[in-house]
């Protein structure tokens, strides 16, 4: 009870109304917002980056479903950061991201033995998700949603939402799951919500993509990539025709062919097959090893947890409006290359470098 006074009385100190968040890019913001999401690494890591003044840590979740954690923080003017953790050093956190089936962007997940996650994070019967970031995202929303909802009671109706690596794919789908529940008259309209994500893997196929693109598209959420960090990159796609939308030219494929003559037919259907089957033989396997296998491992991690039926689809793409971080020489001299580093062009400091060099 005393603890939840407390909390009350920090939200009533810390939250001011008003709007103050803007629509569009903003260099300085994403630095600092940065600078908070790296703040869950180790001591010296955080301690070369530290927060600008009047930033104030205020909530650190428990370590939730496949080892997730977000943190609330606030900006020196009082509006409420929600800090989604990336990935850790933990077998299990690993797993979230090889466990790259895709599911479809709207149904219902069975997270436990007791508990059901229904989901929404797009309406097109086309749009697909990673799995294992779905789950994560499960996890954490349970603890975020109430958090928000007393934050709105006490006047906070703004957010950010700052996710980098793993963290950051899941912000794509916290984002796109917050703002269909306002679309569905579940949270507050006057809520607004501005992500940034960074060194984020891709989220989903491009029906989600769209979506969330148009749904974020007026300056309200932005991915940040460094050009030479191979996580954004991730996971491997496969496309096939039959990620295409309904109406397009291949699914009259076999028309098209039965009226060329002979020896023409003949010599366009070897060649159309050796294009197409290959990508679906891919397919399948994607969805063997990192659905059904990996599938094994989340159950032992998860007790109760039940595997979804998988999207029939491996299609991942690069979602949202994107700022785009070259590297130039001097970058190099300070990051080399050096596959002996595999995440040297990952880490945040990397990043803020860039950033600073813009």
């Amino acid at each position: 009870m005393r603890a939840t006074v407390l909390f009350t009385v920090v939200l009533l100190l810390v939250f001011k109304t008003g709007a103050q968040l803007q629509p569009g890019f903003n260099k300085e913001e994403l630095i600092a917002l940065l600078k908070v999401s790296a703040q869950f690494g180790g001591s010296s890591y955080a301690a070369e980056m530290a927060v600008p003044d009047g930033y104030q840590k205020l909530y650190r979740s428990p370590v939730v479903g496949l080892d997730n954690r977000w943190e609330l923080w606030k900006t020196s003017a009082g509006i409420p950061i929600i800090s989604i953790r990336g990935t850790t050093k933990e077998q299990v956190s690993w797993l979230a991201n090889f466990y790259a089936a895709m599911i479809p962007a709207k149904g219902q997940l069975q997270i436990s033995a007791s508990e059901r996650f229904d989901y929404d994070f797009a309406e097109n019967p086309k749009a697909a998700v990673h799995v294992g970031w779905t789950i994560a995202t499960a996890f954490l929303s349970k603890d975020i949603l109430p958090k928000i909802d007393s934050f709105y009671q006490k006047g906070a109706h703004e957010f950010y939402v700052i996710g980098f690596s793993q963290g950051g794919a899941i912000s794509y789908l916290l984002t796109a799951y917050l703002r269909r529940l306002q679309s569905a008259g579940k949270l507050p309209a006057d809520l607004r919500f501005k992500t940034y994500c960074g060194a984020a893997p891709k989220p989903g196929n491009v029906y989600f993509a769209y979506e969330y693109e148009a749904m974020t598209q007026s300056g309200w959420a932005y991915n940040v990539v460094n050009a030479a960090d191979w996580v954004p990159q991730t996971p491997l796609s496969v496309q096939t025709l039959s990620d295409l939308p309904q109406v397009n030219p291949f699914n009259n494929a076999d028309l098209i062919l039965k009226k060329q003559k002979w020896p023409k037919r003949w010599a366009l259907d070897i060649a159309f097959r050796k294009l197409t089957k290959p990508g679906n033989k891919t397919k399948k396997v994607y969805q063997k090893y990192l659905g059904d296998y990996v599938s094994k491992s989340v159950k032992k991690a998860l007790p109760g947890f039940q595997p979804p039926k998988y999207f029939n689809s491996s299609d991942y793409v690069r979602t949202g409006n994107t700022i785009t971080l070259l590297p130039k020489e001097e970058y190099y001299q300070q990051f080399p290359q050096d596959n002996g580093k595999p995440f040297i062009h990952h880490f945040h400091s990397a990043y803020l470098y860039l950033l600073q060099k813009m």
